[in-house]
C-alpha cells in the first residue's frame, strides 16, 4: 500500500456505495455526493491500494480482483458504524428531535397525513420527514427510524409488531358503472377494464392464486404507484384493487366483484433495537401504534415495544 494516503473511512464509503451502484453517477445520486469527488475519492483509494478497485466500461463499473477482497471488510465496517451511530442516537432524553419515517405509498398518500396532523398538534417539538416507498429501506443505516411494512420485515436487531392486516376490495368509480354497467357472471371480472400493476407482478401472482389466468396485457391500464392507480378508478377508467380504509373517503367509489376474495395485508411497525428507547421514537411508536391499529381489522397479536 502507498504511503501517501490513508484508507480513512470517507474513502472507504464512496467505494463501497460505487460498488453497489455500479457506477459514479448512481452512486451520486445514491449518496448526494457530486459525481466528480466520488471519482477522486475513488482515485485516491486505488493510489493508496496500489491497485485499481474497478474496471471502468461504457455501462459503468465493476469490481477488480483487489476490489472484490476489500468489498467484504468494508461491508463489516460500514454495518459497525451504523450500529454505533444508532447507539449513540438511542442514548438521546429529549423528546425534541427528528422523526424519520417511512410507509408504502398508499399509506404515505392516504393514512399518514391526518396521523401527522395529530402528532405534530401534540408534540410540536418533534420533526417528521417521511419517506413513501414500497422498497426495503435498511433501518440499520438510519434511512428511517420507524417503518411501516406490509410484510413481515427481516432485518436483525429490530423490535417489530404486527398491528394487524388490511382488506381490500375491488373497487370502480359511479361514472364508469353508469358507463358499462355492473358486471355480473362467471366471467365478470373479462367485461370490465382492470387497472393493474406495470413492472410488479404481485398483483398477477395474486389473481392466478384466486384461479384467475392472467397476463399484464389483460390490464387495460398499467401503473406500479398505488397513489396513481387509485387516481385512475377515481376518475373512472376501470375496476382497480384499493384499501377498503381507504376507498371509505372516496364516497363516488363502488365495492364491486364483493364476492371474489382478495388476500389481506398484514401492517407491521418496525424501529431498530438501539432506539427504542429513545423518548421521541417511542412517542411516535406509541401513537403509530394506537392509529394505525384502528384502520386494521383486527389487532396484531405480538406484544408491544418493550
Amino acid at each position: 500500500m502507498n504511503g501517501s494516503d490513508r484508507l480513512d473511512w470517507t474513502l472507504l464509503e464512496a467505494f463501497a456505495a460505487v460498488a453497489e451502484a455500479g457506477s459514479l453517477s448512481g452512486a451520486a445520486r445514491a449518496t448526494g455526493i457530486s459525481q466528480p469527488t466520488l471519482g477522486r475519492y475513488i482515485r485516491r483509494l486505488e493510489d493508496a491500494l496500489g491497485a485499481p478497485a474497478f474496471t471502468r466500461h461504457r455501462s459503468g463499473l465493476t469490481l477488480t480482483d483487489t476490489g472484490r477482497a476489500l468489498l467484504p471488510s468494508v461491508a463489516e465496517m460500514g454495518m459497525a458504524a451504523a450500529r454505533a451511530r444508532l447507539a449513540a442516537a438511542g442514548r438521546t432524553d429529549r423528546l425534541a428531535g427528528t422523526v424519520r419515517l417511512t410507509t408504502s405509498v398508499a399509506f404515505a398518500h392516504f393514512h399518514m397525513p391526518p396521523i401527522l396532523a395529530r402528532l405534530r398538534a401534540e408534540v410540536p417539538q418533534i420533526q417528521f420527514e417521511l419517506v413513501p416507498s414500497d422498497g426495503s429501506q435498511n433501518l440499520l443505516f438510519r434511512e428511517a427510524d420507524i417503518a411501516v411494512r406490509m410484510y413481515r420485515p427481516e432485518q436483525l436487531d429490530m423490535v417489530t409488531r404486527h398491528l394487524g392486516d388490511v382488506t381490500l376490495g375491488f373497487y370502480a368509480a359511479r361514472s364508469y358503472l353508469e358507463r358499462i354497467g355492473l358486471p355480473h357472471g362467471p366471467d365478470r371480472l373479462e367485461q370490465v377494464d382492470v387497472i393493474g400493476f406495470d413492472r410488479s407482478e404481485m398483483m398477477l401472482r395474486g389473481m392466478r392464486a384466486l384461479g384467475h389466468d392472467v397476463r399484464r396485457e389483460d390490464f387495460a391500464l398499467r401503473c406500479d404507484d398505488h397513489g396513481a392507480c387509485l387516481q385512475l378508478v377515481r376518475a373512472g377508467c376501470g375496476v382497480g384493487v384499493v384499501q377498503d380504509s381507504i376507498a371509505r373517503d372516496f364516497p363516488q367509489l363502488v365495492h364491486v366483484l364483493p364476492d371474489i376474495p382478495l388476500p389481506r395485508l398484514p401492517v407491521w411497525l418496525t424501529t431498530p433495537v438501539a432506539l427504542r428507547d429513545t423518548p421521541r421514537v417511542r412517542f411516535v411508536w406509541s401513537r403509530l401504534e394506537r392509529d394505525i391499529a384502528a384502520l386494521c381489522v383486527r389487532p396484531g397479536p405480538d406484544s408491544p415495544l418493550p
